[in-house]
């Protein structure tokens, strides 16, 4: 059984979440599972802030559940960084590195007693996963396709053209859009899309702006594009998604 501890000696960026006492770690589990499509994908892409972002969410709600720690919910992180190495492994991580690490968490996780540790395991294991993940890419990875990502995530929220982009990186546009797709299997416009929705999730959960500004901030045109750009990739609208991650009633749609 693992103690409680004080909960504020882990800082994040999120408000009390709610939970049901009586089943605290299935909604923690639905959580984990309505997050899971874009943790694997920050990964695969080598996007630290939004896995960041997505693991101290994760770590809010088991704080919030209180009352008794069990293996239960040591099974369900577990599983968590289980499954985050297997996408560094999809991501190009060397297979061998990534089951070493493996072993690693699960001697670890096993010796945990109280609540600071399992959120420094948590927190240690995304780095070692993310790390190796970059030693990959720093050999594999060409010079313009990293500069290229690095510039479609930080200047998401902007006016981006693949021309742009393509000059900063030093190569033509049509040998961008050759190397984007060759790497990541998707075009320049759906990299610069998915950026986009990741930035508005994130101003959904930790801003009280409205969902016309945040279609703005994050680089679109209109609120009814926006809205109909994040369903397709979210499966969800971008009220449920605030909703969900502020701990609101559900996390599945209407």
């Amino acid at each position: 059984m693992i103690d409680r501890k004080d909960s504020s000696k882990t800082s994040n960026d999120f408000p009390p979440v709610a939970v049901n006492p009586t089943q605290p770690y299935e909604r923690i589990r639905e959580l984990y599972l309505y997050e899971e499509p874009a943790l694997l994908a920050s990964i695969q892409r080598g996007d630290r802030k939004q896995a960041t972002r997505i693991i101290n969410l994760i770590l809010v709600h088991i704080y919030a559940a209180g009352a008794e720690r069990s293996e239960l919910l040591k099974g369900l992180l577990l599983e968590l960084v289980v499954m985050m190495s297997r996408a560094a492994v999809e991501a190009g991580a060397p297979q061998s590195e990534v089951l070493g690490l493996r072993y690693r968490h699960l001697t670890e996780l096993a010796a945990i007693t109280d609540d600071e540790q399992l959120s420094r395991w948590l927190r240690e294991a995304v780095i070692r996963i993310f790390d190796a993940v970059e030693r990959h890419r720093a050999v594999s990875v060409p010079q313009p396709v990293r500069k290229a990502l690095e510039l479609i995530r930080t200047n998401a929220g902007g006016t981006l053209t693949r021309e742009h982009v393509a000059r900063q990186a030093g190569i033509s546009p049509r040998n961008l859009s050759e190397l984007l797709k060759e790497r990541t299997g998707r075009s320049f416009t759906e990299l610069l899309r998915e950026a986009r929705i990741e930035r508005a999730c994130e101003l959904l959960v930790k801003t009280e702006m409205t969902v016309a500004a945040i279609a703005l901030e994050s680089g679109f045109c209109d609120q009814s594009y926006f809205t109909h750009v994040f369903q397709t990739l979210k499966k969800t609208t971008p009220k449920q998604y605030r909703d969900a991650g502020r701990g609101q009633p559900s996390l599945r749609k209407a």
